[in-house]
């Protein structure tokens, strides 16, 4: 029995279609009939009709990765897990909650696979938990995690779950970490990568001079299915399928929904007296801040984040992040 924590988030919903396509024995945790319903659709447009009976055979359990007693239960008879629950928020005010799902949930998890004795578990982290390299723009699986920069909330919550990931390899478990870039895949355009296309769509003028790493969903799903089939254990890997600037990839997003690209670059300057704005209006008012600190940094960070262990370790061809962004831009117009 393979377990899927977070299986109605992208990430989760992805890879229930690859598992019900190889006809493999599933339980997906869930939290609401909303958050299921919408996967269902999601894997609809992924898995012909005749065959949707196989989304409904999976084993659904209804619980979060914080309650033990439910959790115990969705452990029963498993032998693999994936890890794909996680919290995502760049609010220093979402801080404690994202402790709570990122830290203890994963602790919950590694604890449950160690009793049970799973064969192996594989953990989807982030790059954003990952190191920084100040002689370098260059990011490998080596670089070394720095706690004296300003790290957002959610990059401390997902290196803190790697920890936790890293203590139950050291306890017994067989495991592996992979750190996947901004994730372009359709189904969820109301967060994370998917909300760009949301926002592109609206009209967005301006850009920043960033750089970071980009992957196509099925990228993500098919490297840690055949990560979970190999005997590789106790690694992590970076994936990235390309680095690409802001500018890049937000013209990419813009010319697949047929909308105007940005042309206006934003200095910091301008982007720091935007944060101070907003932050005194939600003082005052309550408004809501989209803008936070860490983001005034990563918006002008230029990370070329490395992809050679995991090309060598499978012999693995990315999918062009375009193609990606081309079919993700195709999913949204069906359905605005």
């Amino acid at each position: 029995m393979i377990l899927v924590t977070g299986a109605t988030g992208l990430v989760g919903t992805h890879l229930l279609v690859q598992l019900i396509k190889e006809k493999k024995n599933v339980r997906a945790l869930y939290r609401t009939e909303t958050k299921k319903e919408h996967a269902q659709k999601v894997a609809s447009r992924y898995i012909s009709e005749e065959n949707m009976h196989l989304f409904d055979a999976i084993d659904w359990f209804k619980t979060d990765i914080n309650d033990i007693p439910l959790l115990v239960e969705a452990f029963e008879g498993v032998t693999h897990v994936y890890h794909c629950a996680a919290l995502i928020s760049f609010n220093p005010k979402d801080y404690k909650e994202l402790r709570k799902v990122n830290i203890d949930g994963t602790a919950n998890i590694v604890n449950l696979c160690l009793s049970n004795r799973v064969k192996k578990l594989c953990h989807v982290s982030s790059i954003a938990a990952l190191g920084e390299n100040i002689a370098t723009s260059e990011i490998d699986e080596n670089t070394e995690w720095n706690p004296e920069i300003p790290n957002s909330v959610y990059a401390i919550t997902k290196y803190g779950a790697e920890m936790e990931v890293w203590r139950g390899i050291h306890e017994g478990i067989d495991a592996v970490i992979v750190n996947p870039g901004i994730i372009i895949g359709a189904g969820f355009f109301d967060s994370g990568s998917g909300f760009l296309f949301k926002r592109m769509y609206a009209g967005m003028k301006y850009y920043t001079a960033g750089v970071t790493g980009y992957i196509a969903i099925d990228d993500v799903v098919a490297i840690m299915n055949q990560l979970m089939n190999r005997n590789t254990v106790n690694e992590r890997y970076v994936l990235v399928g390309e680095n690409l600037s802001f500018k890049e990839a937000f013209g990419l997003i813009a010319r697949a929904l047929n909308k105007q690209e940005p042309k206006k670059e934003v200095s910091l300057l301008v982007l720091k007296v935007v944060y101070h704005i907003q932050y005194v209006s939600h003082l005052i008012f309550r408004t809501r801040q989209s803008i936070f600190r860490s983001s005034l940094r990563t918006a002008f960070l230029h990370r070329n984040y490395k992809n050679d262990k995991i090309k060598q370790a499978l012999d693995y061809s990315f999918i062009p992040v375009e193609r990606s962004i081309k079919e993700t831009a195709t999913a949204f117009l069906e359905v605005h």
